[in-house]
């Protein structure tokens, strides 16, 4: 039984049998006086039985945005039993969710990007394009994982990302084959249709505050001559709209709210916070099972079917590595046994980087006196006793994707519209009433990598995302602010417009716009494409496209790793629709399949907009 986590709910009889016969030797061996040899036989023979009764079907690293599906939907099957491992803590606190109000109030977000008692607080290698700056990214280590940590955000990317990943060697995840599994996930507030869902777990509103300079910027961006879209989820992306949310009934609704809570009574799972995988077992190329570490103690737990990494961009790569999966020269430098060279694994880096365009307010509308003490106490105690007021959204409620310039065939720049100024990822405080647009292109070419520091679990890896080390990405950039600085200039703004904070109105030749975005751009904490899903003839590839990863048996990557480039958009919604997708390819299900669903196309091409 030394295999078993402590607070491990047992649901095999086996175990019962096991532990009945260690009690019976034990008890002969006092009371008869067997033979000590025999009980060494006997003993070795028990273990064994143990370590059977210490295997579960499935086992799943990391309660994040896709494990809290695969867990969900594996335990659907009262035949197969899973694993949850998670090495952050719970969500909640003595099971409340107000306790921890941190993590479940919408606009209680920059606390959980703050916070390393929930955060993996990754930091990039200096920047050579960007000043030698070091980047910060945070992601979620606790229930819920990234999904407990971000602006909740639903965007799902543009019809057009799963096409091309299809093209790019993930066959059968092109938009027909994707569009129902982001729809068998959710349940929209506005009801479902042909491209919403009405019966998931997920729960998806719009925000409520119908805030006066939410509607001036979408004004704005219309008087701009771009459109508005009343669904960019739906069949027009492309335009400025009211943003879909994970906020339900006023509070941050999770992938550990939507999936893992419902699931956690059912006998035939079971999860485990605080617990650090440190290890993938193999015999041969067969996986068998994790070691990990649970209060200071290494143990070993087992999978009769597979093992699932679901730990994320960074983890997944790097558990990969560690176990000796990954470049064979890289693993050999560290001294790490090679169990399959596999050069892709955290190659292909990819991420969004954005600029906050910022504007003084000339009326006190903002957030600003939201966040005077007295007002944060108000706020609060509304949110903690009705899940209503300020507190209940995370207040991106607008916002829009456009092209570049003409001939890009569907939008590549994002805006989120906030009425409030962030500084420095919401750790300063805001300081002056001011609007801002998070901008940033969507498909950049920089592409980076992630390597082991060393072969301790603990050590974060090397994140390099080589950013801005493309013409191609500095001319979008500036086109980011450029298109920007004339949708705040409309006449829908007006009566609100005082000067420019950032980037100033001493930054205007092409020149100045690049050094301010070396010295200001940053993550918008989109990090993927680490073990890029392809065909096994692809020697960048890393998992198949039935998420198996090549050259080893029993081990699949179901996260925002395996997408094969990175999608137009927030990646929430995105990781959730591959796990929902990955956990019936698992179950051998066949695909579910919408044809023939229209998707706008721009009338032409010729102009930008």
């Amino acid at each position: 039984m030394s295999y078993l986590m402590k607070g491990f709910k047992c649901h095999s009889p086996v175990m019962c049998k096991v532990a009945g016969g260690l009690f019976k030797a034990h008890t002969l061996k006092n009371i008869f006086g067997i033979n000590e040899q025999q009980f060494k036989i006997s003993r070795a023979s028990s273990q064994l039985s143990s370590e059977k009764a210490n295997s579960y079907s499935y086992i799943v690293v990391g309660a994040g945005s896709a494990g809290c599906v695969l867990a969900n939907r594996l335990t659907e099957d009262p035949l197969s039993t899973v694993l949850l491992l998670e090495a952050g803590p719970k969500d909640t606190l003595l099971g409340s969710k107000r306790l921890l109000w941190k993590i479940h109030m919408p606009a209680a977000l920059t606390y959980n990007l703050c916070d390393e008692k929930y955060n993996w607080y990754y930091h990039t290698t200096p920047q050579r394009h960007m000043e030698q700056r070091v980047m910060y990214w945070p992601r979620g280590r606790v229930w819920g994982g990234s999904s407990s940590l971000n602006a909740m955000v639903y965007i799902r990317g543009h019809a057009e990302d799963y096409n091309r990943w299809s093209r790019e060697g993930a066959l059968g995840w092109d938009y027909e084959h994707c569009l129902p599994y982001f729809k068998k996930a959710q349940t929209h507030e506005l009801g479902p249709d042909r491209y919403r869902g009405g019966s998931g777990p997920l729960h998806v509103s719009r925000g409520k505050t119908n805030h006066p300079l939410h509607q001036a910027f979408l004004e704005a961006a219309q008087q701009a001559g771009y459109p508005f879209t009343d669904d960019m989820n739906g069949y027009q992306q492309e335009g400025f709209g009211w943003m879909d949310m994970t906020v339900h009934r006023g509070q941050r609704w999770s992938t550990a709210s939507a999936y893992l809570r419902p699931a956690i009574s059912r006998p035939n799972f079971s999860v485990a916070e605080k617990t650090l995988v440190t290890k993938i077992l193999f015999q041969g190329t067969k996986c068998i099972g994790v070691e990990y570490v649970k209060n200071g103690q290494r143990k070993k737990v087992f999978a009769n079917k597979e093992v699932i990494l679901s730990g994320g961009a960074i983890n997944s790569p790097q558990l990969l590595m560690l176990s000796g999966i990954g470049n064979a020269d890289d693993l050999k430098k560290l001294g790490i046994p090679v169990v399959c060279h596999l050069p892709g694994v955290g190659q292909n880096l990819q991420d969004h980087l954005e600029v906050y365009v910022q504007q003084k307010c000339t009326k006190p509308i903002t957030l600003y006196s939201a966040q005077k003490p007295l007002n944060m106490v108000r706020i609060g105690l509304e949110w903690l006793w009705k899940f209503t007021g300020d507190g209940a959204t995370a207040h991106l409620e607008s916002g829009g994707f456009i092209r570049s310039e003409p001939g890009v065939p569907h939008p590549d720049i994002q805006f989120h519209f906030l009425p409030s100024q962030v500084i420095d990822h919401g750790r300063v405080a805001s300081a002056m009433e001011a609007y801002q647009v998070h901008v940033g292109p969507m498909r950049s070419t920089s592409v980076g990598w992630v390597k082991l520091k060393s072969t301790d679990p603990n050590d974060h890896p090397i994140i390099e995302p080589n950013y801005l080390s493309t013409e191609r990405d500095i001319w979008e950039f500036r086109q980011c602010v450029k298109l920007t600085r004339e949708i705040f200039a409309q006449k829908a703004f007006e009566k609100f417009r005082g000067p420019e904070i950032q980037p100033g109105n001493h930054v205007q030749s092409d020149k100045e716009i690049d050094a301010f975005i070396r010295q200001k751009a940053d993550s918008a904490y989109h990090p993927s494409c680490t073990c890029k899903m392809g065909q096994p003839s692809d020697s960048s590839a890393v998992v198949d496209p039935q998420t198996k990863v090549i050259g080893v048996e029993n081990l699949r990557v179901v996260d925002a790793s395996i997408m094969p480039s990175v999608v137009t958009g927030n990646l929430n919604a995105p990781t959730i629709m591959i796990a929902e997708k990955a956990a019936d390819i698992i179950k051998g299900l066949p695909s579910l399949q919408e044809k023939n669903v229209p998707v706008y196309k721009p009338k032409t091409l010729e102009t930008q907009r």
